[in-house]
């Protein structure tokens, strides 16, 4: 009974918000068991952030719709993590299904992997490239915000169901966003729960040299043993082998052989499946045939909180003063943004001085890098905050209020006036917003110039305050 409720439970859940919100959110959860006596729903989750995430959002649709499956009114639900289960925080009732064990990740002995010596996937040798798992990457350092939060969520799972959910799992985004962070963090978590996992991370480039060395020295055969005995593969940049027919076709058979065994599958690339040239279209439908998730350009409280945690790992604590200038003014990705804060740190270190606002400046601007996108925009909302009392929090809001909404589309023309910035970019930096919605403000506010005095006369103002 259970299991059919859950079943009609997913159906309904599909119909209302979409297959995409299914798939991240509710494919990750179990429902242990029904107590008809208390009227409680005990609902299992791989961990503590998918756990609070459905608690905050989808509370309402598992009262509502679980209730009327199990004909009850407003049925008390209660999440538990996957760890709280194995630590017996719920017993099991008379006649339920003891399922304690069932999620756990079942994973080959080391003496079963075929007859192949599990110390030879960590040798880099005899053309064998085996990436060495960095222990620094891993999950509590990994800040997280609505730029990063669904691979985030997707990777966390994974790690704590291996083979079972999101496979294969797919992470793209441009370069230095913490796709690789996101990948080693998978791996260090998968083995640090399971000592005889075989996690093999891999770039992509070294997969193509390691087939083509295999090739020559006729060792196709120990290459293919080393890759079917792997129970975690992660692959890096998988956009390197377009266009290298021979070598697609040797990573098909292995991604086929893996994913029949129900072993995990994570792969990165700049670019979303659909838009990798040169890759045959049965590989490229298999990529994208589990969870594609993105990692795009991170909000400025994500950036500021990442500098602060990178400094605290150094033994600095930077001033929000200072973490604030840092974040608005490295633009380009969160390599960058820690190479920044590396430079400030060795300066302050060497020279012996306290890491103030000024010295920042000093370190920034002598790299070259004098007009910043960032310190533009926030010069215009100083100017939109001081005419119309709105702050950047609600700039960036999801509010629609109407006021707010004209001030906001204000902000939106403003900034196209005032800089050399892209409409995407303005409106990355507002809230998220896509380039149409910025693009329809900028066509609004150009009209309203000619028949609104009240609009044009504030445009004016605050175009002379800024010197435009």
């Amino acid at each position: 009974m259970i299991q059919s409720v859950w079943e009609d439970f997913l159906i309904i859940v599909r119909e209302e918000l979409g297959s995409r919100v299914v798939e991240t959110w509710f494919k990750a959860v179990t429902l242990m068991r029904w107590d008809a006596l208390e009227n409680i729903v005990y609902l299992q989750t791989p961990n503590a952030f998918i756990c609070n995430w459905l608690e905050k959002n989808y509370r309402s649709i598992f009262q509502s719709h679980l209730g009327r499956l199990l004909n009850v009114v407003s049925p008390k639900i209660v999440f538990m993590t996957l760890q709280q289960k194995k630590n017996n925080a719920i017993p099991v009732l008379e006649g339920q299904v003891d399922n304690r064990n069932a999620s756990a990740p079942m994973y080959r002995p080391a003496h079963a992997l075929s007859h192949y010596n599990k110390n030879e996937l960590t040798l880099s040798r005899n053309g064998e490239y085996r990436g060495t798992l960095n222990q620094e990457y891993n999950f509590e350092k990994f800040v997280v915000g609505p730029s990063n939060s669904l691979a985030y969520a997707a990777a966390r799972t994974i790690a704590q169901k291996p083979g079972n959910v999101y496979n294969p799992l797919f992470i793209y985004g441009k370069s230095g966003l913490g796709k690789t962070h996101l990948l080693h963090a998978i791996g260090n978590e998968i083995q640090s729960s399971n000592k005889n996992a075989v996690v093999l991370y891999q770039t992509a480039d070294r997969f193509v040299s390691e087939f083509i060395h295999a090739i020559r020295f006729d060792k196709i055969h120990r290459f293919q043993k080393k890759y079917q005995a792997v129970d975690v593969l992660l692959v890096d940049d998988i956009q390197f082998i377009s266009n290298k027919d021979t070598t697609q076709e040797a990573f098909f058979h292995i991604f086929n052989s893996l994913y029949d065994a129900k072993k995990q599958l994570v792969f990165s690339s700049d670019t979303f499946p659909q838009n990798i040239n040169g890759i045959a279209e049965r590989l490229r439908s298999r990529l994208a045939a589990g969870m594609v998730a993105d990692i795009h350009q991170p909000c400025m409280e994500v950036k500021t909180a990442i500098l602060k945690k990178k400094a605290e790992e150094s033994g600095e604590v930077l001033s929000d003063e200072v973490a604030s200038f840092l974040a608005l003014h490295v633009t380009s990705n969160i390599r960058e943004l820690e190479g920044a804060l590396i430079r400030v740190l060795a300066f302050s270190h060497l020279t012996k001085q306290t890491i103030t606002l000024e010295l920042v400046q000093k370190v920034i601007s002598s790299t070259g890098d004098k007009k910043s996108e960032a310190i533009g925009f926030k010069a215009v909302v100083k100017s939109i905050e001081k005419h119309f009392a709105y702050s950047l929090e609600e700039l960036r809001s999801k509010n629609r209020n109407k006021d707010l909404t004209l001030v906001r589309q204000i902000t939106m023309y403003i900034m196209k006036q005032s800089t050399d910035k892209s409409l995407r970019e303005i409106g990355s930096y507002l809230g998220g917003r896509n380039h149409a919605t910025v693009k329809h403000a900028l066509a609004k506010i150009e009209t309203m110039r000619v028949t609104n005095n009240t609009v044009s006369q504030h445009i004016e103002s605050i175009l002379k305050e800024y010197n435009c």
